[in-house]
């Protein structure tokens, strides 16, 4: 199992110096096909760290491997030998099922900077459980409203069959007001889509909306657009985003995507961000990145008043979220969910790189659907 042990900024350099006063369990996917994503997360959250200065924040990083159960090993060492106190990285819905109940549970806080199931936004929300992306659904209903604004009528839908995959297409069919050319759940992880690509051939669509993140993204959108079909395509972010622009290819350009947060969102935090990423790791950042970064920047803001064994005190700092977003204005709903604007981008070219450009709002200052199920 690979393990990463590094500190959050300038660690002690003398023995005679404290050890870190905050320990965070990082759990993240750092290998096989969507170590993309666990990537562009853990290095958003150490970018903000580094900037900080703090001394106070211990990181431990731990590569999940994409696999539950391996997931909630790390969790129960972390949480029971190493002692974290705060726990984040998840990028898997499924996973996130599977850790996240019990590590709020032992009062550790959870700071989710990319999965949002809605189980854990609606019945089961748990007062130490925060999330700084979105609601799975979020960027989903934002497309379908955007196929609304684009006047698309018969669409053919498509997700992989796990949590997040199914938030996908009830998001789109939750403000979509046309009609269904098919529906399909795909097999996670799944790299042939002949079969799909086929069906959507033969159906009477006039667009295709996609939810496949990492691998799954680059393997249909080569292949599809090998095949000629030529249906315009609509998704979320996550499967238009920088982190796979650069494997799909031309095979991308066109498409428009939704996502609350785009590299040309207009303000100063977001600039800095985009610009210091890129000179740290070389690359531009993703929507993964971008959530990390808010992620540690929350917790740095919280951090400023209190302390995680004051959880109280903690927890009210937290949903206070006084921090610089890279989105601009922050703010949770009551289940501990961004309340957020949904952009409509569109893949172009800049020069010989592949990235996204904001060209409309899909919705504004939207809220997740499943607040009013949380009691907390």
């Amino acid at each position: 199992m690979k393990k990463l042990l590094m500190a959050a900024a300038v660690m002690a350099l003398s023995a005679g110096l404290a050890a870190a006063e905050v320990k965070v369990g990082m759990i993240t996917t750092l290998s096989g096909g969507g170590a993309g994503l666990g990537i562009d997360v853990r290095d958003g959250f150490l970018l903000a760290l580094k900037q900080s200065g703090r001394d106070d924040i211990e990181v431990l990083i731990e590569d999940d491997q994409q696999k539950p159960d391996i997931a909630v090993q790390i969790a129960d060492k972390m949480i029971q030998s190493d002692k974290v106190e705060v726990m984040t990285g998840i990028i898997w819905s499924n996973l996130a099922m599977a850790v996240v109940p019990g590590a709020v549970a032992q009062g550790v806080f959870y700071l989710s900077p990319n999965a949002g199931p809605s189980q854990l936004a609606g019945a089961g929300c748990d007062k130490n459980y925060f999330n700084v992306a979105w609601q799975n659904d979020n960027l989903h209903e934002g497309a379908g409203a955007w196929a609304n604004q684009t006047g698309y009528k018969k669409t053919f839908i498509l997700a992989p069959n796990y949590p997040a995959g199914k938030d996908a297409l009830t998001g789109y069919k939750r403000t979509y007001k046309g009609e269904l050319a098919g529906e399909i759940y795909t097999e996670l992880g799944q790299t042939d889509y002949a079969a799909e690509i086929a069906q959507i051939r033969a159906s009477d669509a006039d667009s295709v909306f996609l939810f496949l993140p990492g691998g799954m993204g680059i393997s249909f959108l080569k292949q599809y657009a090998d095949s000629g079909v030529g249906k315009p395509v609509i998704g979320p972010g996550f499967s238009f985003d920088q982190d796979i622009l650069g494997a799909v290819g031309d095979a991308a350009l066109g498409a428009v995507n939704t996502s609350q947060w785009s590299k040309d969102i207009d303000n100063p935090t977001n600039k800095a961000f985009v610009e210091s990423f890129q000179k740290e790791y070389g690359r531009l950042p993703s929507l993964y990145a971008s959530q990390g970064f808010d992620t540690a920047n929350l917790l740095i803001s919280a951090l400023d008043k209190a302390q995680p064994s004051d959880a109280d005190a903690f927890r009210a700092a937290l949903e206070a979220a006084e921090f610089d977003s890279t989105r601009g204005a922050f703010k949770f709903g009551p289940n501990h969910h961004p309340i957020q604007t949904i952009y409509a981008r569109e893949v172009v070219k800049e020069g010989d790189v592949l990235t996204n450009k904001i060209i409309g709002t899909a919705i504004e200052n939207h809220a997740d659907a499943y607040a009013a199920e949380c009691k907390m």
